[in-house]
């Protein structure tokens, strides 16, 4: 219900992100009812024992403007108190989050359309499925982007049914992650981790060519700068905004290898 409500405004999630975010923390989404039926939701996921991720927040189009999303977002955001807490926020929220103590760290921009197929890997880089790696190396290397621990979720992000996981690798180290997950309409690419643009490119050209028809979709960060000029140079057009905000301090991660998000409901 909750990614029929996503689709409805535009967000594009994918088909199977539920499996995957249930296995971040079961506990983490919640439905406000108004006379036993759904009328608002939030997800309020916890990561290791100080910091969180609010996503998902809506409330059925009739029903808005009456309170109901203010109650769950005090219930949601008690359950995040006293850890740092990020959110992607959209154009039209994101002075209500302000408000509620959440400060700007970067714009995400939405990039989508067909990408060149025949992109190979600088010298030296080799693309392989991520799942034959020990699970380890994948797991450090995204925590180079994200900052908390999050093996329960990507074990899932990167297993579940319909979706495709490459990593880039040279000399048996880990330069680039990237997720591609059918969608209600635009495949989207994310995370999309690399040490140099080139090795991006690398990645987004396979991941499309195993469906060359298909658009594609990446949250771009515009903290890396590279990642936007990246976008531009494939092709990909702008379509949707939001702020990634925090409550407390931006984390420290890396920026520069940041090419795409993982996802705007848990991060």
């Amino acid at each position: 219900m909750m990614a029929d409500w996503a689709h409805a405004e535009g967000w594009n999630p994918g088909l199977t992100d539920g499996q995957a975010f249930f296995a971040a923390d079961p506990c983490g989404f919640l439905i406000g009812r108004l006379d036993g039926v759904p009328a608002s939701c939030v997800s309020v996921v916890r990561y290791g024992s100080g910091f969180g991720f609010l996503g998902f927040y809506l409330t059925r189009p009739e029903l808005r403007g009456q309170g109901y999303g203010s109650r769950i977002w005090a219930t949601g955001t008690a359950r995040l108190a006293g850890r740092n807490t990020g959110l992607d926020g959209v154009v039209e929220q994101q002075p209500n989050y302000r408000k509620s103590g959440f400060g700007q760290a970067w714009t995400n921009l939405r990039y989508e359309g067909l990408v060149p197929l025949d992109v190979a890997p600088p010298p030296g880089v080799t693309l392989a499925d991520a799942r034959t790696l020990p699970f380890g190396q994948v797991t450090a290397y995204d925590r180079r982007f994200f900052p908390a621990e999050r093996d329960g979720f990507l074990a899932a992000w990167t297993t579940t049914p319909g979706r495709t996981a490459l990593v880039a690798l040279s000399e048996g180290e880990v330069r680039g992650l990237a997720v591609l997950r059918a969608c209600r309409t635009s495949s989207r690419i994310g995370p999309l981790y690399a040490a140099t643009p080139e090795i991006a490119r690398a990645l987004v050209s396979a991941l499309a060519a195993t469906d060359p028809s298909a658009p594609v979709a990446v949250d771009v960060p515009d903290v890396n700068p590279a990642a936007v000029r990246l976008a531009e140079e494939l092709g990909l057009t702008p379509s949707f905004e939001t702020a990634r905000m925090y409550t407390g301090p931006a984390p420290d991660v890396d920026h520069s290898g940041l090419f795409g998000i993982t996802s705007l409901e848990l991060g």
